[in-house]
């Protein structure tokens, strides 16, 4: 197998204003016209710094991966060539032998890439709170909530997000299990006082605020691992065999910190021990990971090929900064070539 590459970009502090055509200039000089009406097409400045942020780690990674001068640099779709999985090409424009993937959210963009087409790519960036998700639960109870997304999960995935939980803290930092829930574990409904016994015997109360924030992040996990697996072939949520994809064995990752002043947001945990059924079959020729990035963000991949001995464990991803690593390079191809 090829060389894996994870990048990932945060978008949230750069080209600030409300304009992303006064903000990012120069940036947008470096992408195709296409690609810059893309970008001005977009209502919110945070979606068009992302859809910039996505076109220039792409041409960043052909770059790398191919040698191709940046100005010269074209992309397509495989198979399908309007609804297919984005692609580089070569210049005589055939398909490039390099396998990409983007993802973007919340402000994060992410990538990965391999050097060569012998393996599928997906990757997939979820953020927990940035939706008014808490409206409809109160209205209709988690359960309620996770009924809405039936036609995703499978009926085993809706329960286990609706009934099970990762251990999650108090607001006093003690770390409560599942099984010191209890049946606790069945509530589905915020504002309500619980009590946790814990395994020194000492009983806890407590919101459930918490439980219910907890499973969110659980849903989440769930979210991010089927949508990244179903973007290695490019059909994303319109996959007709979604609700037989199903993932066991899945543990939200323990969050990271959040950006402080003047430091960058803080990983969290890596998970790589979810199993993925598809089918009813366990599926072997894939690796799958998930990592928690600041209090809210998680990123999973999935990588697939048909020799699984080619697969080993994913690398972990590498934060770029726009003006070293990605608009210096990009200089130095356009001055050269």
């Amino acid at each position: 197998m090829g060389t894996l590459t994870c990048w990932l970009l945060d978008t949230r502090n750069l080209w600030p204003g409300d304009s992303i055509e006064k903000s990012a200039s120069a940036a947008l000089q470096l992408i195709s016209q296409d690609e810059r009406e893309h970008c001005k097409r977009k209502y919110h400045i945070a979606d068009a710094k992302m859809a910039l942020a996505s076109a220039l780690l792409k041409r960043l990674f052909v770059l790398k991966t191919l040698g191709i001068p940046w100005h010269t640099i074209q992309f397509g779709r495989k198979r399908d060539p309007k609804y297919g999985k984005p692609c580089a090409l070569l210049p005589d424009g055939s398909i490039a032998p390099i396998e990409f993937n983007v993802s973007h959210q919340a402000g994060l963009v992410a990538l990965v890439g391999c050097s060569t087409a012998d393996i599928e790519l997906g990757v997939d960036i979820v953020c927990v709170n940035e939706r008014n998700d808490y409206r409809l639960i109160d209205q209709e109870g988690f359960d309620g909530w996770v009924d809405v997304y039936q036609e995703i999960f499978s009926p085993e995935e809706s329960w286990d997000m609706k009934y099970n939980t990762d251990p999650f803290k108090l607001l006093d930092g003690t770390v409560v299990s599942h099984d010191e829930l209890g049946r606790n574990d069945r509530c589905c409904l915020r504002n309500q006082e619980l009590v946790a016994t814990l395994k020194s015997g000492e009983k806890r109360k407590f919101s459930s605020d918490l439980l219910v924030g907890a499973k969110l992040r659980r849903f989440y996990t769930f979210w991010c691992y089927k949508e990244a697996y179903i973007k290695l072939d490019g059909e994303a949520l319109l996959a007709k065999w979604i609700k037989e994809l199903e993932f066991k064995n899945v543990r939200a990752p323990t969050p990271g910190t959040p950006a402080r002043c003047s430091t960058h947001g803080v990983w969290g945990e890596r998970v790589t021990d979810v199993e993925v059924w598809l089918h009813g079959k366990r599926v072997h020729d894939l690796e799958m990971e998930i990592v928690a990035f600041e209090e809210d963000f998680m990123l999973g991949i999935a990588a697939k090929s048909e020799n699984a001995t080619q697969i080993n464990r994913l690398p972990g991803f590498e934060l770029l900064h726009l003006e070293e690593d990605i608009l210096g390079p990009a200089s130095v191809s356009f001055r050269d070539g």
